[in-house]
């Protein structure tokens, strides 16, 4: 029956109109189901499950130093979250680039990217402390690898720490996002472990207001924003 043919106002007419729909249905979902589905197009409810994410080994790249351009494999587990290479290098600007005979602490070590900058750089010392036992071995294969015998890759609780260090030139904070109530503290226990003049780092979710800071004995040097990332380096009054 042509299209000119149905008589809509008939129920001849409105039968042969839904027959004619339904047709045309069953035609679209039959070409749909053989073509390949669109990037980030939702499944249907006869798809099938998608493949979990890879949890192979990523990379970091160290940017300056003895080290330069010398790449790592660091593990892929969630809420691990390397600092990008543009912050970093422009942390180490800030820093004037040589640390030569700074003693520092990566508080919250994860992939040892910060870490293994400032050991790069100079630094004299470096601690790097993580709780995660699976990390701390991949930091450890990384200190093996470089020969870094200033590096000394420990396993603990960030807080206890920074509480049982002192004399630190700078001491490097990137505590997980999720733990805001961390932040506060670790701040706070990283300030008295400081020498005078000496720096914070710290990554934040949200930017930290400078009364804040002068609060603490802190002074906001310098700031960055790196999408998410809320980059800030203090210094001790």
């Amino acid at each position: 029956m042509s299209r000119s043919a149905v008589k809509l106002h008939t129920p001849a007419g409105r039968k042969a109109l839904d027959k004619m729909i339904q047709e045309a249905e069953r035609k679209a979902q039959e070409l749909a189901a053989t073509r390949p589905a669109r990037p980030g197009a939702k499944a249907g409810p006869d798809a099938k499950a998608a493949k979990p994410a890879p949890t192979g080994a990523g990379e970091i790249r160290i940017i300056g130093g003895q080290w330069r351009r010398t790449r790592l494999a660091v593990a892929q587990k969630p809420g691990l979250r390397p600092t990008p290479d543009r912050v970093r290098e422009t942390l180490f600007n800030w820093l004037g680039q040589d640390l030569t005979n700074w003693k520092c602490i990566d508080a919250f070590s994860g992939t040892g990217a910060l870490g293994f900058e400032a050991a790069s750089r100079g630094a004299i010392s470096v601690i790097m402390n993580e709780q995660d036992p699976a990390l701390v071995q991949q930091l450890q294969r990384i200190q093996q690898k470089l020969d870094a015998k200033m590096v000394r890759v420990q396993r603990g609780d960030a807080l206890s720490c920074l509480k049982s260090s002192s004399g630190q030139d700078l001491i490097l904070l990137d505590p997980p996002f999720a733990q805001v109530d961390l932040f506060e503290p670790a701040v706070k226990a990283a300030m008295d472990a400081l020498n005078e003049g000496g720096f914070i780092y710290l990554e934040a979710p949200e930017a930290w207001a400078e009364d804040r800071l002068l609060e603490m004995g802190l002074e906001l040097h310098r700031y960055l924003k790196a999408g998410a990332v809320h980059a800030h380096l203090l210094r001790k009054q």
